[in-house]
């Protein structure tokens, strides 16, 4: 027998490795992405998961493809989950899923398999992947299967096989990182009265330590991707990283959330996210700008539902390909600049400008230079008041 694992090379996924080898008598071979975590070495990853039991193991470099075909179109969508919540792992596990089936498929294996628990989002996001992309395959997960109640039984686990792992017991924080962002889940944070430890934070800086003095930067869009920093163009992947060095220097980008997850339980999300929330800050305000009102209010009901999209793991789904066209069209006008004051873990749009602005300074200016005609205003509410006006008179 043959199997694909999704391995990142953490806790959960090495123990998985020998579980499903020992339990299956089956060949195990193990799949990493890079999607812009801080990665190891593909040579150290492979020599991990070849000790915890793999025979062969395959790498790929997906941070173009994941920003591209995922973080952009999100972007574009303006897809919060819950308001609060940039969609960091979710978007990154159809993408691992779709990369774990390629090496099924090459592989001629009888099954694949993730290294998320039963109680969480992820494992959804893997398998309606598999399901979509190979519905004929088999899906092992071995944390619905095994013993361990614990991360520490892992650990122990881990110590008597001789598999290397980095967690311990006096941080047991679960660690999952992309060029999107990083979400930080387990040990005290279980706690919702607990205020996170700052040693749970992997890359901001508290506000309380960051700069006296303000930073501002630009950030420019064509057709509502962003294609410039500070007036330089420059790829997509290298704007992320130099907009998340920045904004985490500042504070920018921590979000400390209760989360409603898909399966019905709450739980309490620890993410940061500079380059995510100062992104999707700036690409609002553009919007505001270009949009119509009802352009706008419409479209925040679809940002809504593409956020439980996106959650959900419904990435591959034909309501997702009917609302990207709708998005896409959206985006025609949403070209220009915004500039953004970052101060004391606050991202605030100072200026923004656009050759497709629907602001006219003399529409809404108080000076000389205004044109709007005031006389117009007294019919205009005349009509729009009718209702008030006949359903006060009925009350009295």
């Amino acid at each position: 027998m043959k199997i694909v694992i999704a391995y990142s090379g953490g806790l959960d996924t090495s123990v998985a490795i020998r579980y499903l080898k020992e339990k299956y008598n089956a060949e195990i071979i193990a799949y990493t992405s890079n999607i812009g975590q801080k990665i190891e070495s593909p040579e150290i990853l492979e020599e991990r998961a070849k000790k915890a039991g793999a025979k062969k193991f395959y790498y790929d470099d997906l941070r173009e493809k994941f920003v591209k075909d995922y973080i952009i179109p999100t972007l574009k969508a303006g897809a919060l989950y819950q308001d609060k919540y940039p969609l960091a792992t979710s978007l990154s596990r159809p993408l691992i899923a779709e990369g774990v089936i390629k090496v099924a498929k090459k592989e001629k294996a009888d099954a694949v398999s993730h290294g998320c628990t039963g109680k969480g989002n992820d494992q959804v996001r893997f398998e309606l992947t598999f399901k979509y992309l190979a519905p004929e395959i088999k899906v092992i997960a071995p944390l619905r299967e095994w013993e361990f109640k614990s991360r520490e039984e892992e650990i122990e686990y881990a110590k008597e096989k001789g598999i290397p792992i980095s967690t311990t017991k006096t941080k047991p924080y679960s660690i999952d990182e992309n060029l999107w962002g990083i979400s930080i889940e387990c040990g005290i944070l279980e706690n919702p009265w607990q205020e996170p430890p700052e040693d749970a934070y992997q890359i901001t800086t508290s506000p309380e330590r960051t700069p006296e003095k303000p930073e501002y930067i630009e950030i420019g869009f064509e057709k509502g991707v962003f294609i410039s920093l500070n007036n330089k163009e420059m790829d997509q992947i290298k704007i992320i990283e130099k907009i998340t060095e920045i904004g985490a220097k500042h504070g920018i980008g921590r979000i400390d959330m209760i989360e409603d997850r898909l399966v019905g339980i709450k739980s309490r999300e620890i993410y940061e996210a500079p380059a995510a929330v100062i992104l999707h800050t700036a690409h609002n305000e553009l919007e505001k700008l270009v949009f119509s009102r009802d352009l706008y209010e419409f479209k925040k009901l679809v940002s809504i539902r593409y956020s439980q999209i996106v959650y959900f793991g419904q990435w591959f789904s034909h309501l997702k390909e009917c609302l990207d066209r709708f998005v896409e069209e959206t985006q025609k006008y949403v070209t220009g600049h915004v500039r953004v004051k970052l101060y004391k873990g606050n991202c605030i749009v100072v200026g923004r400008k656009s050759p497709y602005s629907l602001y006219k300074e003399e529409l809404a200016t108080y000076t000389e230079k205004d044109i709007f005609d005031h006389k117009a205003s007294k019919g205009f509410i005349d009509i729009f008041g009718l209702t008030s006006k006949l359903e006060g008179e009925r009350e009295k």
